[in-house]
């Protein structure tokens, strides 16, 4: 299905059997550079509608754009609670399948917040990926879950609820289990010689901003990281700055 401003619905199918929902913006056509964006924490795809404004942006820049709902997320199947890390690693080596067999490429992944720390897990791994962006990745991944955890809630002490002025979420026991098995910081290192780029506010009550400073000294080159003063989790009056910065580190790597 097309929707307006030439996005086309899009499915994908992960490895344990879910269909995952997806937008597509493919100016460039199918054989051009792509860049799938990874949403945060309880995020969705769109971002509220700033991710598709930033795809065409990106797609008048000559890129192809791919949104997408990690599983249990927005119109992806998959319940919520069970999500893990290496679920969302999944999610994502799955459309990195989609894009090669379509004959997209290079292809670049970029990640905000718990989406970013799933773009360096999998780019640590997944050679294909030409290049990895991170805006406010966690790198201390079971010390910032934990905090805003409370439980367990239930009998079989499996599900846990996660708390904050947004709202609950609830996590079964295998997603902190899961957390313990990733090194952020030595996963950012294997990225090298690929680029990483890593954005991160000053501002930010959410991730500390010390966080990127352990990714970026444990990655290799080339590595650039940039720290906006002022800027929140969600950068909420920097949007421009950021994707400019954005913009300009994918035409280095790029020749479109």
């Amino acid at each position: 299905m097309f929707l307006g401003k030439g996005w086309q619905e899009i499915q994908f199918k992960n490895s344990r059997g879910l269909t995952l929902a997806g937008l597509l913006y493919s100016p460039a056509g199918h054989n051009g550079p792509v860049i799938i964006v990874c949403h945060g924490f309880t995020g969705s795809k769109e971002g509220g509608g700033s991710a598709k404004t930033m795809g065409e942006e990106l797609g008048a820049r000559g890129y192809n754009t791919i949104l997408f709902d990690f599983s249990g997320n927005g119109e992806s199947e998959g319940s919520f609670e069970n999500i893990t890390l290496s679920g969302q690693v999944d999610d994502l080596k799955c459309i990195v399948d989609w894009c090669v067999g379509t004959g997209m490429g290079p292809v670049f992944t970029m990640g905000r917040s718990f989406g970013g720390t799933t773009a360096i897990c999998h780019g640590a791994v997944d050679f294909r990926v030409a290049g990895v962006c991170t805006w406010a990745a966690p790198s201390r991944l079971l010390e910032l879950f934990t905090e805003f955890a409370e439980g367990p809630v239930d009998d079989e002490g499996d599900l846990y609820v996660l708390a904050d002025e947004e709202g609950m979420a609830y996590l079964r026991k295998a997603f902190f289990d899961d957390l313990e098995r990733f090194d952020i910081p030595a996963l950012a290192g294997k990225i090298s010689p690929r680029p990483l780029l890593i954005i991160q506010g000053e501002k930010d009550d959410v991730v500390n901003p010390a966080e990127a400073g352990l990714i970026f000294n444990s990655a290799g080159e080339p590595k650039e990281v940039l720290y906006i003063p002022g800027a929140d989790h969600q950068f909420s009056q920097h949007h421009r700055q950021v994707w400019d910065t954005y913009f300009a580190w994918l035409k280095r790597y790029t020749t479109v």
